[in-house]
């Protein structure tokens, strides 16, 4: 049993990981509003404000590069109702330049070109990550019929890949995921077993039990399908954390080490994910050496080492999943 202190220091530990993770998931926005507020406080010790308006573009364009024309369209009007504001608190800032009305149309003009800007910016962005979705789209196609080519050689490992994937994805999807993760996941359950290709194919397949140097070279399919994947180069760098760490154990505990308290286990999302529809699809193939599991008694599997070897929040999504199949079919 853990003492009261090192389960506090635990919930801290876990509180300080999540705050890291929504700041690096909306680091974009937080560097938007950063921009947009060091940008308001310089403008109140700058004496002409109208010739300081251009640098309001800046969070404007940070936006519709990385976020969307959306996201580009709501800034430029959060600026301009901030320019707006301004006007009203101190008018005289505006006012000495000429007329309400010459003041008027300039801060007209200038909000329209903002917004024109920020439409713009958006448009390039969104064909941007049209092409982008089409090369994944392509590279996941080629990956497939790759993977499907290797494994044609076997028939009791034929398809394991494409099949995890797919439960792979399903997961994802059921744990709520956004789209891209759910990509990187089906790239990353094609990829598992990559490394088997430098594997003898006896091995592979050897019915008999295998001895203490076969297993050894067995287990290294993980590190040299990680090093062909980086040989590639960046396509597939997101999809090599989850290869290299799919048969790692997830594992519940706090960790003794008194470092403030955080899990002992970082194994990334996917790599889980992954890990149980791994095991369920070879659970449920038959092998040389012994026939497939029935899916209710693979699920039982899942479930004994729930907390342990899996993660319990993949494992519940994944029964989800498998309910979902059997109610369609």
């Amino acid at each position: 049993m853990f003492a009261g202190g090192g389960v506090t220091k635990y919930k801290k530990g876990v509180k300080v990981e999540k705050l890291k993770e929504i700041f690096i998931n909306h680091f974009e926005k937080f560097l938007i509003i950063g921009l947009v507020l060091a940008i308001v406080v310089t403008n109140c010790f700058i004496l002409q404000k109208l010739a300081f308006l251009n640098f309001y573009y800046l969070p404007v364009l940070v936006a519709g590069y990385f976020l969307g024309r959306k996201q580009a369209i709501l800034t430029s009007l959060l600026v301009i109702c901030l320019v707006a504001f301004i006007a009203i608190l101190d008018p005289a800032s505006f006012w000495q330049r000429g007329s309400s009305l010459r003041l008027s149309l300039d801060l007209i003009i200038w909000g329209g070109f903002l917004i024109l800007t920020a439409y713009v910016v958006g448009d390039l962005y969104a064909e941007k990550e049209k092409k982008i979705v089409e090369l994944k789209q392509a590279y996941i196609g080629v990956v497939e019929i790759l993977t499907k080519y290797l494994e044609a050689s076997d028939r009791y490992t034929k398809g394991h890949s494409v099949r995890v994937a797919d439960y792979a994805t399903e997961i994802a999807i059921a744990m709520g995921l956004t789209r891209p993760e759910v990509e990187n996941i089906r790239v990353a359950g094609l990829l598992h077993d990559i490394g088997k290709i430098e594997i003898s194919t006896d091995l592979i397949q050897k019915a008999a039990t295998l001895t203490q140097e076969e297993k050894q070279e067995l287990d290294q399919h993980v590190e040299r399908g990680v090093k062909l994947l980086n040989s590639v180069g960046s396509v597939l760098q997101e999809a090599i954390p989850i290869v290299l760490a799919h048969h790692t154990h997830f594992i519940e505990e706090i960790s003794p080490s008194g470092n403030g308290g955080t899990p002992k286990s970082k194994v990334p999302l996917g790599a889980r994910i992954i890990a149980v529809a791994d095991a369920y699809d070879a659970m449920v193939t038959d092998r040389p050496y012994r026939a497939g599991k029935q899916p209710w008694q693979a699920i039982q599997e899942l479930e004994k080492y729930a907390g342990t070897q899996f993660d319990p929040g993949v494992v519940e999504a994944f029964k989800r999943v498998i309910s979902k199949r059997v109610e369609e079919s």
